[in-house]
């Protein structure tokens, strides 16, 4: 799969989302459906989106004990998304029950992949609030690494840790990176941030962009910019 922007549809409701996604007309992005979507809509919303002819991220970040892991991404599996993920910090067992539950009867499944550190979480944070002394990068490293071998196909970190994974990972282990802002635009609460032409240089495969497209003035031609500066 080739690199690509993810649109995080972080709406309330279908009906906000589904006018969002109108005003693209015939384009189709890649879009996330997120914690927020999901438990407003439903699987509901996943079909009706993914019958308008979009690739679909599915992100709820399973973490759990192996067993209830393996059972939810069973039905995770009967949804027609391109893409799902889990904590890795749920461990290297869990991980490797989420790919035996979303892997389908004909042996297919959607790209599975990892979240090692949230974009929001700070080296300070880590340290005295999570109480992990290892600094982030070798943090994210670790945790990618796990995920590596328990036979995902990449992980969910920030930019800046992108480079590092796939120097250590291999180039065809993805690296999907949020926290993702315009250089002139505001960062909220996103911790460790690039813009979409870093990301690129960092060697991120998809960059996922919530606010600086869904908040825009004009959110198609926020889109086409973060295209032209992250794929063209």
């Amino acid at each position: 799969m080739g690199k690509d922007v993810i649109i995080a549809c972080d709406f309330s409701s279908g009906q906000k989302t589904l006018e969002f996604l109108d005003r693209f007309g015939g384009k189709k992005p890649f879009v996330k459906i997120g914690m927020e979507l999901y438990y407003a809509e439903g699987p509901s919303i996943v079909e009706k989106i993914k019958n308008r002819g979009h690739k679909i991220f599915l992100d709820l970040k399973l973490h759990d004990i192996p067993n209830t892991v393996k059972k939810a991404m069973a039905v995770l599996s009967g949804l027609d998304v391109d893409m799902t993920n889990l904590h890795a910090a749920g461990g290297s067992q869990m991980m490797r029950a989420a790919i035996e539950g979303l892997t389908r009867p004909d042996g297919t499944r959607p790209l599975l992949i990892a979240v090692t550190q949230l974009t929001s979480t700070d080296a300070a944070t880590l340290k005295n609030e999570l109480l992990i002394d290892t600094p982030m990068a070798d943090t994210v490293l670790s945790y990618a690494k796990s995920a590596m071998a328990s036979g995902l196909d990449g992980v969910v970190c920030s930019p800046l840790e992108a480079e590092g994974v796939h120097k250590n990972c291999g180039k065809n282990f993805l690296t999907v990176t949020p926290g993702v802002r315009f250089a002139d635009g505001d960062i909220g609460d996103q911790k460790r941030v690039m813009t979409p032409a870093e990301a690129k240089k960092a060697g991120s495969d998809y960059i996922v962009v919530g606010r600086p497209i869904t908040a825009a003035e004009d959110p198609v031609a926020a889109y086409e910019r973060c295209v032209r500066e992250f794929i063209d």
